[in-house]
């Protein structure tokens, strides 16, 4: 499969190309690919598809990867690589909004797409939707533009839903869409078997789906040692530390995390760091979760050893999995668990919750350990045993990097999804099973 230089394209006077690029819509409303992420909507789906987008790029694809403006300064278009790049359209007010708010400015969403499509010089191939918002808005553009969707979930709401005190009123409308999605998307991606049992059991009976998993870059979270580590970021050698980093949202578990370490016996060495990293703005939600957990860690005499460096950079996010003796994931629920297996890429052995993906992804006795979620004690004796145990941390922390660069390198991912989509074209033009009409798209 051949592509015309991008300069072309560029620099293309509106006509379009005789042979067009094949090119992809990656739809990704609420995760903005192209902004630092451990802050409020900004985790493990932002760094899919930005990372998924460039990969594809490298190997031949055009990639516009479609998400909400959220202020009038950011720019509309940024380029990340000659063939790839994040689009900001204007849907709704330019300003932050939770996402359980923004499915009644989808339709403006979609005629934004619509309209930048227009004014390119190549026609969309297929679209590759992330999350339940961009599903619907990926099930629009598969009508609209007759071309075939992807949907990957990245959280499923019927299993959300399990796991919240207050259940929001768009729920109604998410279980409805993600059910559409299952039923009608060409192909949905599950990040592992786990979530495709999820999706069959809890979701619909009907679907394409096919397991393809989230990736890292193994090189880039594999370049620090942990002494380099270290001394990068000013930590002393002859501590052990804890480290978790994500975002301030209760389903995250970080309760459970404060609460086991100050039931550990490690904390009675007087030799502990517990480093939590990630967070948002002041006065958002995940600002008022940090400021609730930073009561807890006063609460409950870990002040001394607790340290929140905020949002950490890309830059030292490598050093900071690093130079952990290990890396903690007490999520309710994660679909698959980015954090793990950029930790594990990093040579660090990771404790996570026996949810999900994370099943998937930790091999429990080799690559680090799984413990029930929510629960205190099982985790604090999780974090004593490896802890506790030098050598067998060291044997932990090799395979858990040998299992991630075998089975999870983005441009392994990458090369999986390329291989979809080019069956998925091959296909367009034969023989496909039915799907919806317009009507049913419409009911949702």
């Amino acid at each position: 499969m051949s592509f015309p230089d991008q300069a072309a394209i560029l620099c293309s006077d509106g006509l379009r190309f005789q042979n067009p690029p094949r090119a992809i819509a990656l739809v990704s409303v609420h995760g903005d690919p192209a902004i630092d992420v451990g802050g409020e909507e900004a985790g493990g789906q932002n760094v899919y598809v930005r990372q998924v987008g460039e990969t594809l790029a490298q190997i031949g694809w055009q990639v516009d990867m479609f998400t909400r403006k959220v202020h009038g300064e950011q720019p509309e278009i940024v380029q990340h690589h000659p063939r790839c790049r994040t689009v900001r359209l204007v849907a709704g007010s330019q300003d932050f909004v939770p996402r359980d708010q923004i499915f009644d400015d989808l339709p403006e969403f979609v005629a934004q797409v619509l309209d930048f499509q227009r004014q390119q010089p190549y026609d969309y191939a297929l679209v590759h939707s992330n999350y339940w918002l961009s599903g619907w808005v990926g099930l629009q553009l598969k009508q609209k533009l007759g071309i075939p969707q992807v949907h990957t979930y990245h959280s499923l709401g019927a299993i959300k839903y399990r796991n919240v005190e207050n259940i929001p009123l768009i729920a109604t409308t998410r279980l409805a869409v993600e059910k559409a999605c299952l039923d009608i998307a060409d192909r949905v991606v599950a990040t592992s078997p786990q979530e495709k049992n999820d999706m069959k059991r809890l979701v619909s009976e009907q679907g394409r789906i096919e397991i393809i998993p989230c990736g890292t870059d193994v090189e880039r979270f594999g370049q620090f040692s942990r002494a380099a580590a270290r001394a990068h970021l000013g930590i002393d050698p002859q501590r052990q530390v804890i480290f978790y980093v994500g975002r301030f949202d209760p389903r995250k578990g970080i309760e459970i995390l404060v609460r086991a370490v100050a039931h550990a016996q490690a904390r009675k060495t007087g030799n502990l760091i517990l480093v939590i990293g990630g967070g948002s703005r002041p006065g958002r939600t995940d600002g008022l979760e940090r400021e609730r957990i930073e009561s807890l860690v006063n609460d409950l005499g870990l002040a001394d050893l607790t340290q929140f460096p905020g949002r950490i950079s890309e830059a030292d996010l490598p050093a900071y999995y690093a130079a952990a003796d290990v890396s903690v994931v007490p999520s309710y629920y994660e679909p698959f668990g980015l954090v793990a297996i950029e930790a594990m890429a990093s040579g660090t052995p990771v404790i996570a919750s026996d949810v999900g993906g994370l099943q998937y992804t930790v091999i429990p006795e080799q690559t680090g350990l799984l413990v029930p979620p929510r629960a205190v004690e099982s985790l604090a004796a999780a974090i004593d045993r490896v802890l506790t145990d030098e050598g067998w941390r060291l044997q932990l922390g090799q395979a858990a990097q040998a299992r991630v660069r075998t089975y999870f390198s983005w441009q392994g991912v990458a090369q999986q999804l390329s291989g979809l989509y080019a069956r998925l074209l091959a296909l367009d033009s034969q023989d496909m099973p039915a799907h919806s009409t317009e009507a049913d798209v419409k009911l949702y």
